[in-house]
């Protein structure tokens, strides 16, 4: 055998080593695609204030600027600074 068949050998055993681990640990009870993922609530994107309520200005003029991480920029908007300031 060559050494790619050595390879590919090896990896299949561990393959077939996983699939026993992981039926041994289910249980065996319901496959996979019959077991219902957690479902997330969507996200409002445009959320109405509820009536009565007083907007603040800072945050009607705040920049908005989203990060990767989720969070906006609390700057004003129109900031002549390069960065932006997240909370």
């Amino acid at each position: 055998m060559s050494k790619m068949d050595n390879l590919r050998a090896l990896r299949e055993a561990r393959y077939e080593q996983d699939k026993a681990a992981r039926t041994a640990t289910s249980g065996g009870t319901a496959p996979a695609a019959r077991r219902a993922a957690p479902r997330r609530p969507a996200k409002d994107a445009a959320v109405a204030p509820a009536p009565g309520a007083r907007s603040t200005p800072a945050a009607e003029a705040a920049c908005g600027h989203r990060a990767i991480s989720g969070r906006t920029c609390t700057r004003p908007a129109g900031h002549a600074e390069k960065n932006h300031r997240y909370a």
